[in-house]
């Protein structure tokens, strides 16, 4: 009868596609085993049954009954081994095979190829490759695109390629369980070199060259193996190549897919070319790709990397399915955008979703609090990740020693990074550069050397942090000796910040003349900026002649130089020629600029509060008011003498000590007196540099009040304490 049991079972084991439970495979298993004699055949039928649902034990069950499995048993258990990850038990079960003398067919190597790739073992892979191709297997498409994806995954990490064996060659590598794998398989990568023939040229391309000849080998592609050719590319910084592969996947009248755009959207983002971009935006919208939360995230890491935070934030809050992946993109890109407040308020926003935050959340989020200067928020980031267990992972211990070094707390920071093996170029020029704003150049320049005898080679911010260091601690010989090493030693072209720092160091030390010749030899283009550091050591230095023709050379190059405009002025003022200030002054005005008024502000009770100059605005005004007036009777007893000189109006002597008593920092250190309990420590942000007056004002408050005040100023960290400076009155 067409409908009989055995009729069924006849079908089933003709077609076992058609089994898709596990349930449906142990009834036919029952049945089988009911009406049918048992054999090696029958056995690897029902075993590949088992595999295709992914039964691993069902299928070890029967394999292991078997004395001589068959090719058919063979292939279901290596790939079933393969896709639960037990890919040395996967690799094992192929060398057994090939020591029996089975021959696998092309729907074998997928999975062995993809169990190379996952234990990261490249020389086994060009020994399976070998195989394959001594097999006449080469043509096969699901091969081709699984060693084109273990090539781009692989290939970098070893030196050698298959293409370039020699015939000497007698190990290959070892993992796990094994240490011996077929002769065959040796056979076949020598073999191979009849094939293929490379030629290496650009060093670049290493990594991808494999990839690329196995792609132009294959007869057939499909989207997978565009998608692995152009991935690979893009991953590999090769955007030319990639997008090249793009034109060439259209001319093949293969469409993209969602994996496509995701790879290719960085390319677009690495050019900062928006317009393509969008093209592929719009694509995605018609192909009903938007939706999806890969093409989101890279739709979103490309509108931020094109500093379009607006496009990436619409993307993010219409993708109908927000995962960490998408998350973590608008996190990190309003943050590098500057959008520090907006990344601390969308991290809460996934935390309230339940989104639970990976590494590179917090690694995102630990910037936008050391910009801030935001300690409280930075602690608490730092309890999530103590008790997400990430505070091992080198790049969020490395966020951490930034955020600390930035939000005032050295001595922390530099507990996070002796604790931290190994160290990464970014927690060495973290450490170095906080030490260096903090005022501690010795112990920055110490960590600068012991980084050189670890081995690590210096890069281009290290040399910015270690001239920083030479520059808050006026060590212009030091600083001279490190500018040559770093093109002499390490064949690094200065850049603007390292002539920047110079500047300002040859500035600070009063060789005006020698800045001046310094920043003339430049090899690259002077900037407004580099420029301004000089100016602003005439105005220290009261050179107005030399201000003047500094101020030239920005105007020439910068015409709308507010800052210059500034320290012109000032430094006409500081020099007692009003007449000459006032012009400038007007002359602003007519242009449209306005000064940039300074601003303190301090955290407290996790609450941050800013003050400008003068300000009277404050709630608590009237407190604050009289707490400085206490203040400054108490500093005027042990010996405090305004600084008239610093005030740069035309005005009485009377009012000249008004407006130094009502600058922004002095304010919100008297908040923070009134605010918090004795001996706490008041942490002040300025967006300038703190005057000579202030400087002096808060030593005395310091050893008044027996406290430690920490102010951050436009350049560095000022440590007051006991009526000292840790800046030792040099910045």
């Amino acid at each position: 009868m067409p409908n009989s049991p055995q009729n069924l079972i006849q079908t089933l084991l003709r077609n076992p596609i058609i089994v898709k439970s596990k349930p449906q495979a142990n009834q036919l298993h029952a049945q089988i085993l009911k009406t049918k004699p048992q054999s090696p055949s029958l056995i690897s039928t029902i075993i590949s049954i088992y595999s295709n649902l992914s039964l691993l034990h069902e299928s070890l069950l029967l394999f292991n009954t078997l004395h001589s499995p068959p090719t058919l048993a063979f292939k279901s258990i290596i790939k079933c081994y393969a896709s639960h990850g037990f890919f040395v038990q996967s690799l094992s079960s192929f060398v057994e095979m090939r020591a029996s003398g089975k021959y696998p067919d092309h729907k074998i190597f997928p999975s062995v190829i993809k169990s190379c790739t996952h234990l990261m073992d490249l020389k086994l892979g060009e020994s399976v490759h070998g195989c394959v191709v001594r097999l006449g297997l080469d043509f096969d498409l699901y091969t081709c695109n699984a060693l084109m994806n273990m090539y781009s995954k692989l290939q970098g990490l070893d030196g050698h390629q298959v293409f370039d064996e020699s015939p000497e060659r007698k190990g290959i590598g070892e993992f796990g369980g094994l240490s011996n794998v077929s002769e065959e398989l040796e056979k076949g990568v020598l073999g191979i070199r009849s094939r293929v023939s490379l030629n290496q040229t650009k060093e670049g391309d290493l990594q991808m060259d494999s990839v690329r000849k196995v792609f132009e080998m294959m007869p057939n592609r499909d989207v997978v193996s565009w998608n692995t050719v152009i991935a690979g590319n893009a991953q590999n910084g090769m955007y030319k190549e990639a997008f090249r592969n793009i034109k060439e996947m259209g001319n093949a009248n293969v469409k993209p897919d969602a994996f496509t755009l995701s790879s290719v959207l960085p390319i677009f983002a690495e050019y900062v070319d928006v317009l393509k971009g969008k093209e592929i935006h719009g694509y995605a919208i018609r192909r009903g790709f938007d939706e999806d939360v890969y093409i989101g995230s890279s739709l979103i890491d490309m509108y931020a990397n094109c500093t379009r935070v607006e496009d990436s934030r619409s993307v993010f809050w219409l993708l109908p399915h927000r995962d960490a992946v998408s998350w973590n993109s608008i996190i990190a890109g309003c943050v590098q955008n500057g959008l520090f407040d907006e990344g601390l308020k969308l991290f809460r926003g996934m935390l309230m979703a339940k989104i639970k935050p990976m590494a590179v959340s917090f690694s995102s989020i630990m910037p936008a609090c050391a910009h801030l200067t935001t300690l409280h928020l930075g602690k608490q980031l730092h309890g999530c990740i103590v008790r997400g267990s990430f505070d091992e992972n080198v790049f969020i211990a490395s966020s951490l020693v930034d955020m600390y070094g930035k939000c005032g707390n050295i001595s922390v920071a530099r507990r996070i990074f002796d604790k931290m093996d190994p160290h990464d170029m970014v927690s060495w020029t973290a450490m170095i550069m906080g030490c260096a704003v903090h005022g501690h150049a010795h112990d920055a320049i110490s960590l600068f050397k012991q980084m050189e005898i670890e081995g690590v080679r210096p890069n281009s911010i290290a040399f910015v942090a270690v001239l920083t260091a030479c520059n808050h601690a006026g060590m212009v010989d030091e600083a001279r000796k490190y500018f040559k090493s770093m093109v002499e030693d390490y064949n690094i072209s200065p850049g603007l910040e390292h002539h920047v720092a110079m500047t300002d160091l040859l500035g600070r030390a009063g060789k005006l003349d020698e800045a001046y010749e310094f920043i003339s030899s430049m090899q690259i283009q002077k900037t407004g900026s580099v420029w301004s550091t000089l100016l602003a050591a005439c105005r220290v230095h009261k050179n107005v002649e030399l201000a003047e023709k500094v101020a030239n050379e920005i105007f020439e190059v910068d015409p709308d130089n507010i800052g210059a405009y500034v320290l012109l002025s000032n430094t006409y003022s500081a020099s007692g020629q009003w007449k000459n200030a006032a012009k400038m002054r007007v002359s602003m005005r007519k242009k449209g600029m306005r000064k940039k008024p300074a601003c303190s502000w301090i955290e407290v009770k996790n609450k941050v509060h800013a003050f400008m100059s003068g300000d009277e605005s404050h709630p608590r005004y009237d407190i604050i008011k009289k707490a400085m007036a206490e203040l400054l009777e108490q500093m005027e007893r042990e010996g405090y003498v305004a600084d008239t000189n610093e005030v740069l109006h035309d005005v009485e002597e009377e009012q000249k000590r008004y407006l130094l008593n009502m600058h922004s920092e002095r304010i919100a250190i008297a908040f923070g007196i009134i605010s918090t309990p004795a001996g706490t420590t008041i942490r002040v942000t300025k967006n300038l540099r703190v005057c000579v007056d202030c400087h002096t004002a808060t030593k005395f408050i310091s050893k008044i009040v027996g406290r430690e005040i920490i102010v951050r100023d436009n350049s560095r960290f000022h440590h007051f304490k006991d009526g000292k400076c840790s800046c030792g009155d040099y910045w």
